[in-house]
């Protein structure tokens, strides 16, 4: 297939600086109600915009013609790209590093949008997923197999989605939930169908026969990258259940000790932090004990697509914990003290990064989890 499709989607999505600005520009200079038959507003700025990302989709579908891509997901993924561009643009202007794009939308949107962790999500959007986008995108066009970036991707929307629509729905700003976010829910079912897309897809896993024997004869101590990881994973579940009991107003010592001296922001009354805990908890907690099992025992195969989904999941967690825990739109009695700072970007950060490696050794070297052909034909 023809690489002009990707680079059609590349170009489609950095149409839409030009187009916010445009719509910016003709609300504040009062003449939107030329383009528009709605009152100038939030919605009707939102409708404008979705209603050209529609049009420059069906463009762009004509233009390929022949050469257009069967697969859904590749439409699904050019429309997101449109709209991660336009979250960047949204982190930015809200940072005053840019100014005049989304002015008029930041000042009418729900206010979610505005708060620290709003803004973090704007940024990851803007800059992961958007990559992340591109990658499929041009492995769609060029016939490869895109599942595990695709797993990776599923991981990082399935827990922005549930920790926004749920701190949304419980904290301080749930009263103030409008057309705008039922717009967004439109959003999360497209991209919610596309995750099952992905599940669904083949995985491309060729790992010869002498290799997996090998690998699964080896015992753990043959095996040291593992051990590291087995010992990492015992107090990474007991970090991830003693966080959800901080957000739960533990009464120990312990929890209140740890919430004013390092994590304030789990107080924070957006509901965000504590969503965020309580979501890690009930989904990376079960996943650490599993993940024990998968490294001990041979032949689970479901590990290499487990550690993807999670790694993805967690990596924007905590991207978005850490960015709002130190951002100036936090509330500096939520922020993290300064003195106390070391040491939370030290904890953090590593329980961030360890399952991305544990997840690089899964995929690179997933020998030991697989299963022969005659096992998988006894069951």
């Amino acid at each position: 297939m023809s690489a002009s499709a990707g680079t059609g989607v590349f170009l489609l999505s950095l149409m839409s600086i030009p187009i916010c600005y445009l719509f910016n520009s003709l609300i504040y200079s009062n003449r939107c109600s030329v383009f528009c038959f709605f009152p100038c507003s939030a919605e009707a700025f939102f409708f404008a915009w979705c209603t050209t990302v529609l049009i420059l989709a069906i463009s762009a579908r004509f233009m390929l013609k022949k050469k257009a891509p069967v697969d859904p997901l590749f439409y699904v993924y050019a429309v997101h790209a449109f709209l991660s561009v336009v979250n960047l643009i949204i982190g930015l202007e809200q940072d005053n590093i840019i100014d005049g794009f989304v002015t008029f939308y930041l000042k009418e949107a729900n206010p979610h949008v505005n708060t620290a962790h709003g803004h973090m999500i704007s940024y990851w959007d803007g800059c992961v997923h958007y990559l992340m986008y591109l990658l499929m995108i041009a492995a769609i066009t060029w016939g490869d197999n895109y599942r595990a970036i695709g797993l990776y991707w599923v991981g990082s929307f399935l827990m922005r989605a549930m920790v926004y629509i749920l701190g949304n729905a419980v904290g301080k700003y749930g009263t103030h939930v409008g057309p705008l976010f039922i717009l967004h829910l439109l959003y999360i079912s497209v991209s919610v169908w596309a995750c099952f897309r992905i599940f669904c897809r083949p995985s491309a896993r060729d790992v010869e026969l002498s290799d997996i024997e090998e690998a699964q004869r080896a015992g753990l101590l043959r095996r040291p990258v593992d051990l590291v990881f087995i010992i990492y994973l015992i107090p990474a579940l007991a970090f991830c259940v003693f966080r959800g009991l901080v957000v739960l107003d533990c009464s120990s010592k312990w929890c209140q000790d740890y919430t004013q001296q390092y994590e304030p922001y789990l107080k924070d009354p957006s509901a965000y932090p504590k969503v965020q805990m309580l979501v890690s908890m009930l989904y990376s907690g079960p996943y650490y004990i599993i993940t024990l099992y998968g490294l001990l025992v041979p032949g689970c195969d479901w590990m290499p697509d487990l550690t993807l989904v999670h790694s993805g999941a967690l990596a924007q967690a905590q991207f978005s914990h850490i960015g709002a825990s130190l951002h100036t739109r936090t509330p500096f009695s939520y922020r993290v003290p300064v003195d106390s700072q070391p040491v939370f970007l030290l904890v953090n950060v590593l329980y961030m990064l360890v399952p991305q490696a544990l997840c690089y050794r899964c995929c690179t070297q997933p020998a030991f989890f697989l299963r022969t052909a005659l096992e998988k034909k006894n069951e």
